[in-house]
């Protein structure tokens, strides 16, 4: 079973549909125990950074996060969480990967929304027969991570500049991107992230 951790910040029901349309059986859930027992873990995220650690906070999921030791995926919001700091609501974050978020560059269009391609630069279990394509898969957001080094870049999107789009430590991965709202390709890559957790 995979766990979809619920912290009233998550686009939740798009992601259980995008498994559901893979056949993989997953919860919506805030119980800790079921989250650190599943055989993975999707972090979805919408919303604000300021408001939703505060409801990790108050619901001791920071903590099961950080002691999460099967396949993790961080999306969007998500993946901004994993750092250590957003400038969004000036925010602590979870201090998983080493990094800070910052708002895009007033001189673009935000939030970047739409479809964008992504370009792998490092390996991932994740990208596995899309990695050659450079594809494209959906974005909306207004911050992007800015990780400490570049051993945890797996991909980056052109905007203006090149972000961040795609990171990963250990078993913790995330993507700026949606994979559930990005259409074949996306459902590729949450096939992998599947296979990864033995599914």
């Amino acid at each position: 079973m995979i766990a979809i951790i619920d912290y009233k910040a998550g686009n939740v029901a798009s992601v259980k549909n995008a498994f559901n349309r893979l056949g993989v059986e997953c919860l919506i859930t805030s119980d800790h125990e079921t989250i650190l027992s599943a055989q993975g873990v999707i972090f979805p995220g919408q919303g604000r950074a300021g408001t939703a650690m505060k409801e990790l906070k108050r619901s001791g999921i920071d903590t099961a996060i950080k002691n999460i030791t099967r396949p993790f995926l961080g999306i969007c919001l998500g993946m901004q969480l994993l750092a250590d700091f957003s400038q969004e609501d000036d925010t602590e974050c979870l201090s998983i990967i080493k990094g800070k978020c910052q708002k895009l560059p007033s001189v673009l269009k935000t939030p970047h929304l739409g479809w964008n391609k992504v370009e792998f630069v490092g390996n991932s279990p994740l990208i596995e027969g899309i990695r050659a394509n450079s594809p494209y898969f959906y974005f909306v957001h207004s911050y992007y991570f800015s990780p400490l080094n570049n051993d945890c870049l797996v991909g980056k999107t052109p905007y203006g500049f090149d972000f961040a789009s795609m990171v990963q430590k250990d078993n913790f991965f995330a993507t700026q991107f949606h994979p559930e709202k990005s259409g074949k390709i996306g459902e590729t890559l949450l096939s992998n992230f599947c296979k990864l957790c033995g599914r």
